[in-house]
């Protein structure tokens, strides 16, 4: 089944010529059906590109799915045109209002600042804490999960000596999980980030539980709430070229940067990436909506508690 997705979005383009099912507003008013309600906190800085990532893995389900894309009030960004934001974003004033089957938050460029002096921090925490109320099941992806770890439960970040960049190999706490269903024992994630969350601390909060980690990138997934929050430290939503852009961006402003590990063949930048995440990115994301949303989310949106 495919998205329902706002009428003249980018993304639609793009994903059809992937030969992905999209359908716009229009066609969508025009079938009986409750389709799942996502909001996307889109907090990356290209808007365009995070919104078709994203879409193109919630688009792997026969469920239909209908999103709402919401900012931050008063924050205008510098790498998306103002036309766009008009078009297909909302305030929260707006979408507050509004209960929903599920809700993505990504990452932002923000992470070397501590939480409390990033300029939005206030409204971000009102966000959290309005979705403990209004949102079925919420999935916090890079800064995002470090910042609601931190809102939620206190969980602190860490800077690292060199930024955690490549795609590394990772393995899960329990198959049985439905988060984990069609996964390989073991598998790959992008990760881009100059900060972490650590193993001891979350141990010490009894609601929260690791679920799948990397010896060489840390703690990936964290759950609460039986399924209610996803913490999730790198970019299974990350496309074949993502991080190839980021380094020769970061090469080209002179800024330290090293090769992603795992990435080119044989090291290269040179070489197209070989793409390993693909198949476990499209199950995390189906999973959660089939598992965690779907089948837990009541139909009448203002049963949510």
């Amino acid at each position: 089944m495919p998205l329902n997705i706002p009428d003249k979005l980018p993304a639609i383009k793009l994903l059809r010529e992937e030969n992905i099912f999209v359908m716009n507003e229009t066609r969508a008013t025009h079938q009986d059906i409750r389709p799942l309600k996502i909001v996307i906190l889109n907090l990356m800085p290209l808007k365009v590109t995070t919104e078709t990532d994203l879409l193109r893995l919630l688009s792997n389900t026969p469920l239909q799915v209908e999103i709402d894309f919401l900012k931050i009030k008063g924050h205008t960004p510098k790498n998306t045109p103002l036309e766009h934001m008009k078009a297909f974003y909302r305030d929260f004033d707006e979408l507050g209002k509004n209960n929903y089957d599920g809700m993505i938050i990504t990452g932002a460029p923000v992470e070397m600042l501590p939480f409390k002096e990033v300029t939005y921090w206030d409204e971000l925490t009102e966000i959290l804490d309005w979705a403990g109320h209004h949102v079925t099941s919420s999935m916090f992806i890079c800064w995002a999960a470090q910042a609601a770890l931190f809102h939620y439960y206190g969980i602190p970040k860490y800077p690292l000596e060199k930024k955690k960049f490549g795609v590394f190999r990772h393995t899960y706490s329990d198959w049985r999980l439905p988060i984990f269903r069609g996964f390989d024992d073991e598998y790959f994630v992008p990760h881009s980030r100059h900060t972490e969350i650590r193993k001891e601390d979350i141990l010490k909060v009894k609601k929260l539980e690791i679920i799948s980690s990397s010896k060489e990138a840390g703690v990936n997934m964290v759950v609460a709430k039986k399924g209610r929050q996803f913490f999730i430290t790198g970019h299974s939503e990350y496309s074949r070229l993502t991080l190839g852009n980021e380094y020769w961006r970061d090469l080209s402003k002179n800024l330290p940067i090293q090769v992603p590990k795992n990435y080119f063949p044989d090291n290269n930048p040179d070489k197209e990436p070989v793409m390993r995440w693909r198949s476990s990115a499209n199950l995390l994301f189906s999973n959660w909506l089939n598992y965690y949303v779907y089948q837990e989310t009541p139909y009448d949106l203002s049963e949510i508690k």
